[in-house]
């Protein structure tokens, strides 16, 4: 972890009450990454149409999305259908992501899409909105998944917590530990992600994402990832302090098709 980044992180939290046991969310050494930059364009269908959105996904949005893999534009890109998707939610994303200072490729494939014409089942969308992540603390496995299972936690930072100070002090925590469970394979995908463009003055979202090739995969991320948080004296207060909802995040259940460079 940045030293500086940390201490300044650190300075931040204590304004808010936290005590100097939070010290101890810099001893792990985690080192940031090029930035990755994720566009996810999000959707609600009616149950009539999901069959449609699955065609789509596997021929016109794969035209434009692996000649950009391909070229290196993009690093990975995917899709996905949520598992449990409450009233005014979505019920399936597609996603692509490329490592820039600034978001340039991935807005490159924005374009791309739109001289296409775009996939046919889109007129059937009752809601669409879109979101542009950007993170420092992630890793994948290169290959393609089909039919993996993907977990979002998605956290409310409070008023005031800088999100890029929140994700360096949550990466001493998660990332030694989801490094270890991607190299043995029980997951193939992590980030720690914030909102591009969100700052001290609206901090906005953290989304902590997770993939995993099968269902036991998951079983065993969420026992080995939790046992080590249980064995974290700071993450507990640190989450409570930083988030508005740190007890009771929102969980996206998602079926995953994606591929990585």
């Amino acid at each position: 972890m940045n030293k500086k980044k940390a201490g300044a992180a650190l300075a931040g939290l204590a304004a808010l009450g936290m005590t100097a046991t939070l010290a101890g969310a810099q001893t792990a050494s985690v080192k940031e990454k090029p930035r990755l930059y994720t566009y996810e364009s999000y959707w609600a269908f009616p149950p009539a149409h999901w069959g449609d959105v699955d065609k789509d996904n596997a021929t016109s949005n794969e035209k434009v999305l692996a000649p950009a893999l391909a070229d290196g534009t993009i690093v990975g890109y995917g899709d996905e259908e949520n598992l449990v998707h409450p009233e005014e939610s979505f019920t399936h994303d597609n996603w692509w992501q490329a490592k820039s200072p600034l978001p340039v490729d991935v807005m490159k494939l924005v374009e791309a899409f739109r001289k296409s014409g775009g996939s046919s089942s889109l007129v059937n969308a009752t809601q669409h909105w879109t979101q542009l992540y950007v993170s420092v603390f992630y890793n994948w496995k290169a290959g393609s998944w089909k039919g993996a299972y993907g977990v979002r936690y998605v956290y409310k930072l409070r008023p005031g917590v800088d999100p890029e100070d929140a994700v360096h002090l949550l990466s001493g925590s998660y990332v030694p530990t989801l490094e270890k469970l991607l190299a043995d394979g029980t997951i193939v995908k992590y980030e720690i992600d914030k909102e591009s463009g969100r700052g001290i003055d609206s901090p906005g979202q953290i989304i902590l994402t997770y993939v995993a090739p099968s269902a036991d995969g998951l079983k065993k991320w969420y026992a080995v990832l939790g046992a080590a948080l249980n064995e974290d004296s700071v993450i507990t207060p640190l989450k409570a302090s930083i988030f508005l909802n740190a007890e009771t995040p929102r969980i996206d259940y998602v079926r995953v098709n994606a591929t990585y460079n």
